[in-house]
């Protein structure tokens, strides 16, 4: 009976969660789905130094966003690999008993010293033959074997390693703890994982983990080491320097739909002329041996275009709704007696087509709940910088004073002004938005000029022309 496939993902609790990670994540999601087999969370929350409960909640909650959800029949997890601690201490001194592995004495001032004496670089395999036990501050050593390592590697083919270049690496530490690799290997058998797909920067770590599989007695995992993430500049996309946290861009109002389909554009496609397709189609398409093997450029102005392409796709009651959190509570830019659900259900679908994020849909709208808007300043210098703006602007208004007020007719009065003066209605506008909702784009000007009504629009206008004089 073939074994069931088990797909596991290993993050760190150590900060906000990795766009990276989250790709890595979803190929995993993907193909445990594909197989009907089994996605497995594991949290590597050994460093105590750096791990926080807020971090493996954020991981959640992430995955949860991007629907790799727990509560799915695929999932299994959080499990944490603190909690085999001693699994991996037992790792070790089985591969001890057998000689697979050393213990070693020397410091990392001695490894220097012999490295320079010696002229090469690194551990030379001193206390390979010394017959060593543990004792304090000995480290235990993995006994490299000769010849070459292959890493059969799904997304990059036969990777072949020699032997020779990898010195005999740490399992246990001087104070007896385990070292990641070791800790890595012995959770991955213990829970049966059978697939490792995984970021590029690990497969250097994949010949030496290979080794530790055998030596414990079992064969490797499939592997699969897939493009790290970079900026513009090619550089690998770093905490310290570029946006990489999924919740900044969640919290910025970008859509996990959107997140996800374009998550999954980087370093693959879909078969057609267009990324933006469905998540099905995706999970459906999607294949490691079509990988690209070279880094994938992050582009923040592409993923903003996927989510403008998400949000105009969404039925308006479904954009209302995705909008509340920026428009009630803790995020809205008004006090919530001042903010009318009826009025932004009325503007939604013109504000619809014009948002890339929705943390910007209360700038177009907040003009509505407002007495007075607050006006831009470099937006009022540039619209009433023209010689005609504010006589133009005056008899708009008078003409406002006695027009029907819907927004045929206040398009009709705006154009005919701008005839009298030989102006377009592009040029016309730009004074009259500035004065109505304080910034020079925007939402199309007249149906929320007509849902503000005569008396409000003929107010704002009056202050806009005394702030010009």
């Amino acid at each position: 009976m073939a074994q069931t496939p088990r797909y596991r993902f290993a993050p760190s609790p150590t900060g906000y969660f990795h766009v990276g990670g989250a790709r890595t994540a979803l190929y995993n999601w993907i193909l445990a789905l594909q197989s009907n087999g089994v996605f497995v969370l594991r949290i590597e929350d050994t460093d105590d130094s750096r791990n926080n409960p807020q971090w493996t909640q954020g991981i959640l909650d992430a995955l949860a966003w991007l629907g790799i959800d727990n509560k799915d029949s695929h999932f299994e997890g959080p499990f944490f690999q603190s909690a085999n601690a001693a699994l991996h201490v037992e790792a070790a001194e089985k591969l001890f008993a057998q000689g697979a592995a050393y213990y070693c004495d020397l410091s990392s001032e001695d490894i220097q010293k012999r490295a320079k004496e010696s002229g090469k670089q690194g551990y030379d395999g001193y206390s390979r033959d010394r017959g060593l036990g543990p004792g304090e501050g000995r480290v235990l050593r993995f006994r490299v074997p000769e010849g070459a390592t292959i890493v059969q590697d799904q997304v990059r083919g036969s990777v072949e390693f020699d032997n020779s270049t990898i010195e005999d690496f740490v399992l246990l530490r001087g104070n007896g703890s385990p070292v990641f690799l070791l800790a890595n290997v012995v959770d991955d058998v213990t829970q049966g994982i059978t697939h490792v797909v995984r970021a590029e920067e690990h497969l250097p770590n994949a010949p030496k983990q290979q080794m530790i599989w055998r030596a414990l007695g079992h064969e490797p995992p499939v592997w699969a080491h897939v493009p790290v993430l970079v900026n513009e500049q090619r550089k690998k996309l770093s905490k310290r320097r570029d946006k990489v946290a999924v919740e900044q861009y969640r919290e910025e109002g970008i859509l996990s739909v959107a997140m996800k389909n374009y998550l999954m554009t980087l370093g693959w496609a879909p078969i057609g002329d267009t990324e933006i397709v469905p998540f099905e189609k995706i999970t459906a398409e999607f294949d490691l041996s079509s990988v690209n093997h070279s880094p994938a450029f992050f582009d923040i102005v592409k993923l903003h275009s996927f989510n403008a392409d998400y949000i105009r796709a969404m039925p308006v009651d479904e954009f209302i709704r995705a909008c509340e959190p920026w428009l009630v509570g803790a995020k809205a830019p008004w006090q919530a007696q001042d903010y009318d659900a009826k009025v932004f259900a009325e503007i939604a679908p013109l504000v619809q087509t014009r948002v890339q994020l929705l943390q910007d849909v209360p700038s177009m709208v907040d003009f509505l709940f407002c007495d007075l808007p607050t006006i831009d300043d470099a937006a009022f210098t540039k619209a009433f910088a023209p010689e005609w703006a504010s006589a133009t602007l005056i008899e708009i208004r008078d003409a406002f004073k006695t027009c029907e007020f819907t927004p045929d007719a206040l398009k009709a009065v705006v154009e005919a002004v701008g005839e009298k003066h030989s102006l377009k209605l592009g040029k016309m506008q730009a004074p009259l938005r500035v004065a109505v909702t304080g910034r020079s784009v925007g939402p199309p000007l007249f149906e929320p000029i007509a849902m503000l009504g005569r008396d409000a629009t003929l107010k704002r206008i009056d202050v806009a022309l005394a702030k010009k004089v």
